[in-house]
């Protein structure tokens, strides 16, 4: 068992030996009751699907992109 400082941004160190063991650097948090677990992430693009535009096809991302885009710098143009 390891014993870590939790500094007051909230981060803690993971031992080397530990970190070699996980084999990535993206881990998964969850806390149940009063126990927190770590386990590793190895295929990050799961752990990303929750921020994933669904029921979309790739022209209609991509038009959202632009309309985004074209905003922001109609924004910037009028000084907003």
């Amino acid at each position: 068992m390891f014993t870590a400082k939790i500094t007051r941004k909230g981060q803690i160190t993971i031992p080397a030996e530990f970190r070699k063991k996980l084999g990535t650097d993206i881990v998964e948090i969850s806390m149940e009751g009063e126990e927190i677990t770590i386990k590793p992430v190895k295929k990050p693009a799961g752990a990303l699907k929750k921020y994933a535009i669904r029921d979309k096809n790739i022209e209609d991302i991509m038009k959202m992109e632009e309309e985004v885009a074209r905003d922001a710098f109609s924004k910037k143009d009028h000084g907003s």
